[in-house]
């Protein structure tokens, strides 16, 4: 049984790109009022004061996680949105001069948009 991590990532790169996302927000807001406003953090969050000073590495670490997060939600939707507008197009010569960039597109979209360039390319009669 071969199991290759980056192929079930791409298969589920939308949801898992929304997940980190929503991870990203909920440890970057604690750590940005841990860090502007202890007092509140203390006070609304429940934060115990022992870990208000952890807050500049929440801080840290949650951004790094929702820029990546919002990164990879950017890219899956761009690409897939690039994608369904070039598989519209009914004129062959177009379709020819926007390949590598499908194929390039494709390589990191889940496996239903190769399917469906493979489709687009027979019926188009392109190898």
């Amino acid at each position: 049984m071969n199991i290759n991590i980056s192929a079930v990532f791409r298969e589920y790169i939308f949801p898992l790109s929304i997940v980190t996302t929503i991870v990203g927000l909920i440890v970057f807001i604690p750590g940005l009022l841990g860090v502007i406003l202890p007092d509140i953090a203390e006070g609304v969050l429940h934060i115990p004061r022992d870990f208000i000073p952890w807050s500049l590495y929440l801080l840290i670490i949650g951004f790094f996680i929702l820029i990546t997060g919002v990164w990879y939600l950017y890219s899956y939707i761009k690409n897939k949105n690039f994608i369904l507008k070039e598989l519209e197009t009914n004129k062959r010569s177009e379709f020819i001069k926007k390949k590598a960039e499908l194929h390039n597109a494709v390589k990191h979209l889940p496996s239903k948009y190769k399917v469906m360039l493979k489709e687009k390319e027979a019926e188009f009669r392109i190898k």
